[in-house]
C-alpha cells in the first residue's frame, strides 16, 4: 500500500533568500498536521536546507514525538565523499544532527554521472551495508536520477539494495532524458520497493500552463491541478512512498488531501494528462525542479534555482515589460553577497550537479540578457 512522505527538502523560510533561515514555528505546525492525518514518514539529506535540513528534522520532529512514532529517510552526500575515511565521521555527523540512534531507510544520494567520483573509488556499497548490520539502518537504498539503462546496472551489481528512489511524475514518464516509466519498470524487475520523488516537479505540475488547465477542468471542474498530478503517481503498482515537498502549511494540507482523495485515474484521463504534458513542455523553458544542487557548489553564490523559476514565470508569462519576475529578479539583484546571472563564470562545476542535466552556464547566458540587457537594463 503506497504511503504519503512528508519531503522536507524546500521548507518554510523567515528569509526567502537564506535557506537556513528556517521558519520553526510553521514546520512544527506542518509536522503536527502530517501526523495527525495519519501519516509519519520524513524524508531529509544532509545537504538539504544548505546544510541544515537533518537539524531541522530533529528540532521539529525528534524532540518533539517518541521515536517509534515516526519513520525517517536520509542520504549519504555523495557530493563530498572522494575517500574511504570520510565515511564513518559523515554518518556519525548525520546520527547526531538528525537527533537518531537508527535510521529506518538510508539512502546513497543522486547515484549516476554526476556523483561517480565517490561510488567508483569509495566502497559505498559495503560501508552502507555494513552499518544495517550494526543496527544503524533498516534499509538500504539508493536515491537516482540516472536512467534506465544505469538503474539497471546498479541493482544487477548490488543486490543488497533494497529499494530505491526515483524522480517520477506524469511529465516525465516517457521524457528520453528521465525514462520514469522504464526505472519503475527496472525496479519491479529487480523487485525493490520504490520511493518516488518529484510527483509535482518542483511545482511545474501545481502551476501549469493555462491551456492545460482549461483541459482538465473541461473534463472534471471537481479536481485541482495538482490532484491530476498526485492521482498519477499514487496509484502506481510497487510504490511504497510518494515524498512531497511543502512549503507551507496550506500545501501540505493539499498534500494530504489530494493524496487520501487519489482516485486512479481512467484511460482518458491518462490521454488527456498525454495531451498536457506536450503543452507543459512547449511552455517549460528550463526544466528546473529547484533541488538547488547547483546553488550549492557555485562559486560566484548565484542562486541559480531561483533565477530559472523567475525566467520561467517570465517566459510563461509572455510579455517584454516589466512584470512580477522581473521586479523579484531586480529586488534579489539589490541583495548583498549575492550573484546575479551574469556574474557567471562558466566553471561547469553546477552541470556536474544537475539531476536534469541542464546546461546551466548558457541558460544563464539568457538569463542575464533576458533580465539585465535586453528589458531591465540595470547594474547590480
Amino acid at each position: 500500500m503506497t504511503k504519503l512522505g512528508f519531503g522536507m527538502m524546500r521548507l518554510p523560510l523567515l528569509d526567502e533568500n537564506d535557506f537556513t533561515n528556517i521558519d520553526y514555528e510553521q514546520v512544527n505546525q506542518m509536522v503536527d498536521k502530517f501526523m495527525d492525518a495519519g501519516f509519519n514518514h520524513f524524508d531529509t539529506a544532509y545537504v538539504y536546507h544548505e546544510g541544515v535540513g537533518e537539524s531541522a528534522f530533529k528540532k521539529c520532529v525528534v524532540d518533539r514525538y517518541p521515536r517509534d512514532s515516526f519513520k525517517i529517510s536520509t542520504k549519504l552526500p555523495l557530493f563530498v565523499i572522494s575517500e574511504e575515511s570520510q565515511l564513518e565521521p559523515l554518518f556519525e555527523e548525520q546520527l547526531k544532527n538528525s537527533g537518531v540512534d537508527y535510521f529506518d531507510y538510508f539512502m546513497l544520494h543522486n547515484v549516476s554521472g554526476f556523483t561517480e567520483t565517490a561510488w567508483k573509488n569509495v566502497d559505498l556499497y559495503s560501508f552502507i551495508q555494513k552499518k544495517k548490520e550494526e543496527g544503524f539502518i533498516k534499509h538500504i537504498g539508493i536515491s537516482t536520477h540516472g536512467n534506465a539503462e544505469f538503474l539497471e546496472e546498479i541493482l544487477f551489481d548490488h543486490p543488497e539494495l533494497e529499494f530505491v528512489l526515483l524522480q517520477i511524475n506524469y511529465l516525465d514518464w516517457e521524457d528520453e532524458a528521465i525514462e520514469s516509466r522504464k526505472c519503475l519498470e527496472v525496479a519491479r524487475k529487480y523487485e525493490k520497493a520504490v520511493m518516488i520523488m518529484e510527483p509535482y516537479k518542483g511545482g511545474f505540475l501545481a502551476d501549469v500552463p493555462d491551456e492545460a488547465e482549461k483541459i482538465m477542468k473541461e473534463h472534471n471542474p471537481d479536481k485541482s491541478v495538482v490532484s491530476w498530478a498526485m492521482r498519477f503517481v499514487a496509484n502506481l503498482d510497487d510504490v511504497c512512498v510518494v515524498l512531497t515537498g511543502a512549503s507551507t502549511l496550506e500545501q501540505l494540507e493539499d498534500n494530504i488531501d489530494e493524496f487520501k482523495n487519489a482516485d486512479p485515474l481512467d484511460d482518458k484521463e491518462l490521454k488527456i494528462l498525454e495531451e498536457v504534458s506536450e503543452i507543459i513542455n512547449s511552455n517549460i523553458t528550463v526544466d528546473c525542479t529547484k533541488c538547488r544542487y547547483c546553488v550549492d557548489s557555485c562559486s560566484e553564490d548565484i542562486d541559480i534555482a531561483k533565477l530559472f523559476d523567475l525566467y520561467n514565470k517570465h517566459k510563461m508569462l509572455g510579455r517584454d515589460d516589466w512584470s512580477q519576475p522581473g521586479n523579484a529578479y531586480l529586488n534579489y539583484s539589490k541583495l548583498p553577497d549575492v550573484g546575479i546571472a551574469s556574474d557567471c563564470i562558466e566553471c561547469e562545476v553546477c552541470i556536474e550537479e544537475c539531476p536534469q542535466q541542464i546546461n546551466i552556464p548558457e541558460v544563464l547566458k539568457d538569463v542575464a540578457k533576458t533580465f539585465e540587457t535586453e528589458i531591465y537594463g540595470f547594474d547590480k
